[in-house]
């Protein structure tokens, strides 16, 4: 329902009556990137006829909407009232803003809670506070607190997001809500949110947006730009030609260093990152690189050749992702370059993005170990969480079952000795354990490339070593513990064998469980542990209730 008046003068004017229904069309729906996009295509006189048509509600809500540069010059075309009161609420966003979050004020800025704050402007309705809390902080920052927040609180806050920031907070975020805070920009703000992100931010968002939203931002891409996008898009993301960027400096080996430097400051910036220049021949072809702190340091009168190294080598531009991560952990590189199966320069990769495949490695390990996809929005409808969790309890059931049926086997043993019941967690428990610990460490060092067919005996003899002296430490204690519990010996002596025999099967299983499915192509972290754990809990209730029918019946 429009709240216009058709007998205000202003009102007859059909431009503003056509750019008041957008507004307050796009201010019902929530959509204010749009409404504050259309407020800033009107008069401020036009916006002053239109909050005074406005019910005081809808009134409070658009001029939350208003930038602070207009606010004097729209309020001077309002009645006395109403230029008040509104002021008086800019000012209150105002000093609650400062008092809360301006280091001046004695606050720790790497201390302050800005999620409580984005939370506390949303109940309070002060989006004006919001905007200028969102402003202060950094892309990742603001990423991060997205992720935070319910989807209906997200979703107001994404629309006090600035349209010219919105690109880079979304090259931040986890696939899923990419995709959806992505969808809810209008087609012109995502165009425009995206034209100052570097390539490779660029080529990253394009791989996870759907094909329709990715096919209009490569659209929008013209000239030279749009030819290095669609190179660098023919690489598979995962792969060393995903992470570059082509912005490396070439130089050639026979111009003088004079002639470098020069020509560095006729191009007033450097790309970011930038610690060497890429040398190369005629052809392209890769040849070494110069250092910066040689360059700057080198005499005039000498050449590139006489002070490049030649020792770096080209990144493949095929090569994993996590093999160039292992690369820049190993050499303290800060950028790289990347070169083709004819050595030919193509790019270069820089540090922030190997951080980005290592922190993104280390949360999908971390989530797939419990089934979960790292990828997932933590606050994704309940019906939808329940799906994807219920697969992996499933598989957890079935080898539960497994584990049940051992026990099952030994009902009249359990029946006559009631004790075993008892102390039967114990041994399971012991066994997954120790197993974890070994499965752990064999999953880390498969990734890291620390675990090789060389090395393999070596580390199966030092796991071996390792259980067999824990498990008779820990037998003999767990045994005595026994006894004085029960007052039976024979029921100690079972249960501190049965441990001894789960730990060392558990530093087999933990050992042998991720090299089999690392060969088989499966990622260890995803299937290991139940593999693992349907394995201690099998071998450790036969071990102990098969000991315990043969010597204590």
């Amino acid at each position: 329902m429009s709240p216009l008046a058709p007998e205000s003068p202003q009102a007859s004017d059909p431009h503003l009556h056509s750019e008041s229904e957008l507004v307050i069309e796009a201010l019902a729906l929530g959509k204010n990137k749009r409404v504050r996009k259309l407020l800033g295509r009107m008069h401020p006189a036009k916006i002053a006829a239109l909050l005074e048509m406005l019910t005081p509600e809808q009134r409070l809500a658009l001029w939350q909407q208003v930038d602070a540069a207009l606010e004097g010059r729209i309020q001077s075309h309002l009645n006395h009232d109403l230029s008040a009161q509104l002021g008086a609420g800019a000012g209150d966003d105002a000093s609650a803003e400062i008092g809360v979050s301006t280091p001046g004020a004695g606050a720790d800025p790497h201390k302050i809670n800005h999620l409580t704050l984005v939370r506390q402007a949303l109940a309070q309705g002060k989006l004006k506070r919001l905007a200028k809390i969102l402003q202060r902080m950094h892309p990742a920052k603001v990423a991060g607190m997205l992720e935070g927040l319910p989807p209906p609180e997200r979703t107001r806050v994404w629309s006090m997001v600035d349209a010219e920031r919105a690109g880079k907070v979304l090259t931040f975020l986890h696939d899923e809500i990419r995709t959806a805070l992505a969808g809810e920009l209008d087609p012109d703000d995502l165009l425009a949110s995206v034209q100052a992100l570097e390539l490779d931010d660029l080529v990253d968002l394009i791989q996870s947006l759907p094909a329709a939203l990715g096919s209009q931002l490569m659209q929008a891409t013209s000239g030279g730009r749009r030819q290095q996008l669609e190179s660098m898009l023919s690489y598979a993301q995962d792969s060393a030609g995903g992470l570059m960027n082509m912005d490396a400096i070439e130089v050639r080996a026979n111009v003088k260093v004079s002639t470098v430097l020069r020509y560095l400051r006729l191009r007033e910036t450097l790309p970011p990152q930038t610690d060497m220049l890429m040398v190369v021949d005629r052809k392209g072809h890769y040849q070494g690189v110069l250092r910066l702190s040689a360059l700057v340091t080198a005499n005039l009168d000498l050449r590139v050749a006489d002070v490049m190294q030649t020792d770096v080598e080209g990144i493949a531009v095929a090569a994993k992702d996590t093999a160039v991560a292992r690369l820049f952990q190993d050499l303290d590189l800060l950028s790289a370059p990347v070169v083709d199966v004819q050595g030919r320069l193509i790019g270069r990769i820089t540090v922030d993005d190997v951080v980005d495949v290592i922190r993104d490695e280390s949360d999908r390990t971390l989530m797939q170990m419990a089934g979960l996809d790292d990828e997932a929005d933590m606050f994704a409808p309940v019906l939808v969480s329940s799906r994807r969790r219920a697969v992996w309890l499933g598989i957890n059931l079935v080898t539960a079952f497994l584990a049940a049926w051992v026990i099952g086997q030994f009902q009249a043993t359990l029946t006559q000795l009631v004790a075993l019941a008892v102390l039967m967690p114990i041994v399971a428990s012991m066994g997954g354990i120790a197993g974890s610990q070994t499965l752990t460490l064999v999953i880390r060092g498969l990734a890291l490339g620390q675990v090789q067919q060389g090395n393999i005996r070596v580390l199966l003899n030092r796991e071996v070593g390792i259980s067999i002296l824990n498990g008779v430490l820990w037998a003999v204690v767990i045994a005595l513990l026994a006894v004085a519990w029960f007052g039976n010996w024979g029921i100690g002596g079972v249960l501190g064998i049965a441990i001894l025999i789960n730990l060392l099967c558990a530093a087999l299983a933990g050992l042998a469980i991720p090299l089999l499915l690392h060969r088989l192509g499966i990622d260890p972290a995803l299937a290991g542990s139940v593999i693992l754990t349907t394995v201690t809990d099998v071998i450790g209730f036969f071990a102990f209730l098969g000991l315990a029918t043969v010597w204590l019946l």
